[in-house]
């Protein structure tokens, strides 16, 4: 769990305070069969590092993967949510296009997309995608109008 949020916690519940944060702090939960393998894979292919997991009778149920500010949890909960997930994850054009080079290296899938604008699409073993948007530009306009 990052400071941020643990502090968030603290001082919520040491005040009593009843009151939401002026600052909010949002995950997704990506749904997966297999919570090492997912947790493998964002660790080993996408660069991620693993904040903590929960364990119960030996079993991992929920982990959280972390990379530069980006925190995602990885469930292995509910069976009829798996692969279902698509978060959108937003990189000046430098960094995702350094990005791009490093996953690539890595022997990652990844692949070019559209959602009216230019994405790089990587899908996790469950088919759970991560969108990363190509900043606007002109070269971009023209896949949405022709």
């Amino acid at each position: 769990m990052s400071r941020r949020w643990r502090s968030v916690e603290v001082d919520h519940v040491v005040r009593g305070q009843n009151v939401m944060s002026n600052e909010w702090f949002a995950r997704p939960v990506l749904f997966v069969t297999d919570l090492d393998r997912s947790v493998d894979f964002y660790l080993k292919q996408l660069g991620f590092t693993q904040a903590w997991r929960y364990e119960e009778e030996g079993k991992a149920w929920v982990a959280q993967v972390d990379r530069q500010g980006c925190e995602l949890i990885l469930s292995s909960q509910w069976p009829d949510k798996v692969g279902k997930g698509l978060m959108f994850i937003s990189l000046d054009l430098g960094v995702l296009d350094a990005l791009r080079a490093e996953l690539e290296g890595r022997g990652v899938d990844v692949k070019d997309g559209n959602w009216g604008y230019r994405l790089m699409v990587v899908a996790d073993p469950d088919g759970n995608e991560l969108y990363f948007p190509y900043p606007a530009n002109e070269s971009n306009l023209s896949l949405q109008t022709g």
